[in-house]
């Protein structure tokens, strides 16, 4: 057969362009539409799927409805229906492997994220992952709890209640049949790799003989200061250097056929079956990265392409992804030369499958859904503790609410707990927080506290665990760190904004019961609140003095409108929000709504005084009205201000 050169990859291009239009497959050439025939080579079938975060039962809302070519609408979603679409599409094949490229747990779905995500794995166990790349959302708990975890099987603290709880089949929890890898995560203070950077798997080339292929995996570069995945302790490395060394490895121990799985991704196309006009990180990688790569597969972005593009040789070479919640199975189908074990490029196809609802379940996954569904019921009725009184989020003339209240001790109680055994170990002393605040009313973003917690008068005030996990949290972890006097007033001075039209902004922080302070209702913005009339357990706010901070990751980083804190110094990171808030309603026992006195106001009577107007910000939808997932949704709003579809700074799409 031909080499295929840089003005052939055009001309091939041009007609995949138009046959993706009609739903074709991504062929690298012509001669790939015959490449089922072509059996003097080896089939090597790749199986992919990506960003399942969880959703076990179907993917949520109007994701369930995927666009392919021409229009067509497909219901989708659910790992029963996944499992029966892989096993016709594995159907024959001697050669398969199914991966991923990352963020398969660490989601919403109540039934799999209350159950420190086991059902996830479990499910993919079933399936037979054969391995995954690490995404940002791996890391939601930790590096140690991805590895001894989820991986092991190790648990923590409390067995069947915390971790290791009893599966579809009645064991305990037994971690990963599946390994996870990255390349380009490691350990900030080292620069040890946190996982292996790329695995080989051999396939059957007949005969008894066995062909390598090598799959480099990439992490989403950044993913250590994500809000969720917020790590200190860790740091990505540049993708493509990361990749182009672990493509000259590779090739210096023989392996010929290389493919790249990377938690980064780009956005192309309106369809999943085509890719037009793309753009993004792993796009831009893709026409850069080593031409020793044969196939490039990408996450992160929840987006569906399938397309072809020319490495910097002008060879073409499949670059994919498959959506979100378990939308799509991608298939790649490589052929190797049987001599060299080399891709024959001109032969590759690549298609995106959705997983539709039209098929018979199979019965395996089923029960697994089935059974975890029927147990997150059970635990979402199990008593946590009681309340003396509803609390709400009603906020009285100076921004203060129980709820808002109730929240700040929470997130000052979860700053002073120490490190549990899953967490990675702190490059800084845990030193406990001296006051915490949360953003109750954000000027951006998405507000950490979800609803209100109303006493329950037939069960004399139960808090069950569905209430409070309902209640606050999008999964950031809460953070302690060290701030300066100055940016505590400086933050505090930050409730209050000018808007359109000479108006007033009030974006409310509720502070923690040891802390108390004055505004001034007639000052100026940025000239409200004095320092002496801030008291911290009842001493003066001092401008100079170092204070430990607790916050979720999501404030702190200036992703709800306070940019005072940035520059803070020596972060040691706590239990994720819902989780914790959790904990605390069990450490507590019985929750008594706090007087609603932490914040006065002066001079509220005088001509001009203004407290501010607090924006009501409305929840996200979806295409079909269903609520956009608040994790989702608070990265969208915080970087897009909320509009749907709308790009980030630089013109790519929000990733999650």
């Amino acid at each position: 057969m031909r080499d295929i050169g840089r003005r052939s990859f055009f001309t091939a291009a041009g007609a995949l362009a138009t046959a993706s239009a009609i739903g074709s497959n991504a062929y690298a050439t012509g001669h790939a539409r015959d490449a089922a025939t072509a059996d003097e080579y080896v089939d090597v079938q790749l199986l992919n799927i990506t960003d399942l975060h969880g959703y076990l039962q179907g993917a949520p809302g109007a994701h369930s409805i995927i666009t392919g070519a021409g229009g067509k609408t497909y219901t989708v979603g659910g790992v029963a229906y996944m499992a029966a679409h892989l096993e016709r599409l594995r159907n024959g094949r001697r050669n398969s492997l199914f991966f991923a490229p990352g963020d398969l747990f660490s989601g919403w779905e109540f039934d799999a994220a209350t159950f420190a995500d086991e059902p996830t794995i479990e499910a993919l166990n079933a399936m037979g992952l054969d391995f995954a790349s690490a995404g940002n959302h791996e890391f939601d708990k930790s590096a140690r709890f991805l590895t001894s975890h989820m991986e092991d099987g190790v648990s923590f603290p409390v067995v069947g209640r915390d971790d290791a709880f009893e599966d579809s089949t009645g064991r305990r929890f037994r971690g990963a049949e599946f390994p996870y890898y990255s390349a380009n995560l490691v350990w900030n203070a080292s620069g040890e790799p946190v996982l292996p950077p790329y695995n080989i798997e051999y396939v059957d080339a007949g005969g008894g003989r066995r062909l390598p292929v090598g799959f480099i995996h990439l992490t989403a570069i950044g993913t250590e200061s994500f809000p969720g995945s917020y790590q200190p302790g860790l740091r990505t490395l540049d993708e493509l250097e990361t990749a182009n060394r672990c493509a000259a490895e590779l090739k210096s121990r023989g392996v010929r056929a290389i493919v790249l799985s990377m938690h980064d991704g780009a956005v192309a196309g309106s369809d999943f079956s085509s890719g037009s006009n793309p753009s993004g990180p792993a796009y831009e990688l893709a026409l850069r990265v080593s031409p020793d790569i044969d196939a490039i597969v990408t996450g992160h972005w929840h987006c569906a392409f399938t397309m072809m593009l020319p490495d910097p040789d002008g060879v073409p070479r499949p670059f994919v992804e498959a959506g979100c919640y378990g939308q799509i199975i991608n298939e790649i189908n490589l052929r190797l030369d049987p001599g060299t074990g080399a891709v024959i490029r001109e032969l590759t196809t690549a298609t995106n499958h959705p997983n539709t609802r039209d098929v018979t379940p199979d019965p395996e996954l089923k029960s697994i859904t089935g059974y975890w569904a029927d147990y997150g019921s059970r635990r979402a009725r199990s008593r946590l503790g009681t309340q003396t009184a509803s609390f709400t989020r009603r906020r009285n003339a100076v921004g203060e609410s129980t709820m808002g209240n109730l929240v700040a001790d929470w997130a000052l109680w979860a700053g002073s707990q120490p490190l549990g055994p899953m967490d990675d170990p702190a490059a800084h002393p845990n030193t406990p927080a001296d006051l915490a605040v949360i953003a109750v009313a954000p000027r951006v973003g998405q507000a950490v506290i979800a609803g209100d917690l109303i006493r329950d008068e037939e069960t004399d005030g139960t808090v069950t665990f569905a209430q409070a996990w309902n209640s606050v949290g999008f999964g950031d972890p809460i953070m302690t760190v060290t701030v300066t006097g100055r940016q505590i007033h400086d933050a505090l001075e930050e409730q209050w904004a000018p808007t359109a039209g000479g108006g007033l902004g009030f974006s409310p922080l509720a502070v923690s019961a040891n802390v108390r302070y004055t505004f001034d209702a007639a000052g100026p913005v940025g000239r409200r609140i004095e320092p002496a009339e801030v008291f911290i357990d009842g001493t003066a706010l001092d401008l100079t003095r170092r204070y430990r901070l607790a916050a979720p990751s999501y404030t702190l980083i200036n992703q709800d409108g306070f940019s005072a804190f940035t520059g803070f110094t020596a972060p040691v990171r706590h239990t994720r929000d819902f989780e914790s808030f959790v904990s605390f309603i069990r450490a507590k026992k019985q929750l008594k709504p706090a007087p609603l006195n932490r914040v006065a106001v002066k001079n509220a009577e005088v001509p001009g005084a203004r407290t501010g107007t607090v924006t009501q910000r409305q929840q996200l939808l979806q295409a079909d009205g269903s609520v956009v997932p608040r994790p989702e949704a608070a990265l969208r709003t915080a970087l897009t201000g909320g509009a749907e579809g709308q790009r980030a700074p630089g013109g790519f799409r929000v990733p999650c």
